[in-house]
Parts: structure tokens; C-alpha cells; sequence
């Protein structure tokens, strides 16, 4: 029995071929860094773009490990940010200083991107920033009323909890801040909400200690209340 030379070499060839077309099909058509470059030009279109190309990598990462979905939520680029939450881009990823797309629109009132967050996937409340605490925290503490609602609403990130110092978004509210109106208004929809007045930081103290140490009349009448 012979075989045909020219058969073989022409199987052989559509081999060949099969391989490379599976090759260039799962090679993505832009080179890494094009999505968080997009991102950080608040480039829709070329974000649009990037995304329809279904081998590039969603999560890729920068020198300091940021995500495009997070460099879109440091810039409160609120379009890109629900287009990438949207196509997948995981909220919970965090940088080299344990920063997540999730706990940064938390900490820093971007309210918008965060109520998109909360509804389209599941944050990680066992992932915290680098003091310990989780969402609720620093955005009681710095003022971000909106945001606290939001997470009290949805109720996944846990009103009492404490990070490294032992500071609940309730302390924090009153010991590191300036006792002004949107601070009372803080204290007043966390003790609403449940926050327990009783829990003592590192240092044995509660928040209506330091609302008395600090001269807080209003929050403290407040924390009276409850």
C-alpha cells in the first residue's frame, strides 16, 4: 500500500493553518495596558472597543495594581465604570494599598458607581482596606452622607464593624472629625440604623466619650437619645 505524498503534505498543511488561526483567535486584537490607558483618557469608545474583544484580559493591572474598573472609580468616570462592571470587571480586586474598586467608591463618595456596584455583583465584606475597616467606615468618616445611607440600605457591609484601632464607622464619625452638621447627620442615621453607642475602640473609649471630651453638645444629645 502507498500513500499519497501530496495528500499528507496537504493535511498537514491545513494542520498548520488550523493552528495558527486558533492561535491568532485567542491573541487579543490590542495590546496589554490598552484598557486602563482607555480608561484613564475617559475614552469610551476605545473602552467599548477593548471590551468587545472577548481575549483581553478585563482585570489586567498597572504598576500599582490597579484595575481599569478602579482607575475609573478614582476618576468618578461613571459612564467607563458601568461599562466595565457591566462586561464583568470584578469590584472587588484590590491594589498594592488594598484598595478596591468596591471600598474606594465607599470611602470616597462616589455614590453613583457604588449604587451600580451594590445592585450588578456581590461586594467581599471579608476584604478590607489597610486600616481594617470595610466600606462604611471611612465613609462616615469623611463626611460622605449619601454613601452611608446607601450601604445602611443595602446592608451587607456590617454597621459595627471594627477596624485596626477599633473604631466603628460610629466612632470614627465622632472622634476624628469636627462635630459640624453633616457629622451630627451621620451620627444621627447610624444610631438609626442600629450602631451600637457601646463599643469601645483600642483605647477603652466610646463614641460618647469622645463626643464629651471633644465638647460635641449636639452629638452627644444625640447619642443620649439612643
Amino acid at each position: 500500500m502507498t500513500t499519497d505524498k501530496s495528500s499528507t503534505k496537504q493535511s498537514s498543511e491545513a494542520k498548520d493553518e488550523q493552528a495558527m488561526n486558533a492561535t491568532e483567535s485567542s491573541t487579543p486584537s490590542f495590546p496589554a495596558g490598552s484598557l486602563i490607558q482607555a480608561v484613564t483618557d475617559n475614552d469610551a469608545a476605545k473602552v467599548q472597543a477593548i471590551l468587545a474583544d472577548k481575549n483581553y484580559t478585563i482585570d489586567e493591572v498597572n504598576a500599582q495594581g490597579e484595575t481599569p474598573l478602579l482607575v475609573a472609580t478614582h476618576q468618578n468616570f461613571v459612564a467607563i465604570a458601568k461599562m466595565l462592571i457591566d462586561a464583568g470587571a470584578d469590584i472587588n480586586l484590590q491594589d498594592h494599598i488594598s484598595d478596591s474598586p468596591y471600598l474606594y467608591a465607599g470611602a470616597q463618595g462616589k455614590t453613583e458607581i457604588l449604587a451600580y456596584m451594590l445592585e450588578k455583583q456581590v461586594p467581599d465584606q471579608q476584604k478590607v482596606n489597610r486600616f481594617g475597616g470595610n466600606a462604611l467606615i471611612p465613609a462616615a468618616e469623611k463626611g460622605h452622607l449619601e454613601n452611608v445611607k446607601l450601604l445602611l440600605k443595602d446592608g451587607r457591609a456590617a454597621i459595627d464593624h471594627q477596624n485596626n484601632y477599633g473604631y466603628t464607622a460610629l466612632i470614627e464619625a465622632v472622634a476624628l472629625r469636627d462635630g459640624s452638621e453633616i457629622y451630627q447627620q451621620i451620627v444621627k442615621v447610624l444610631l438609626e440604623g442600629g450602631a451600637d453607642k457601646t463599643l469601645k475602640d483600642n483605647t477603652g473609649r466610646t463614641a460618647e466619650d469622645y463626643a464629651r471630651s471633644l465638647g460635641y453638645t449636639e452629638m452627644l444629645n444625640t447619642l443620649n437619645a439612643y
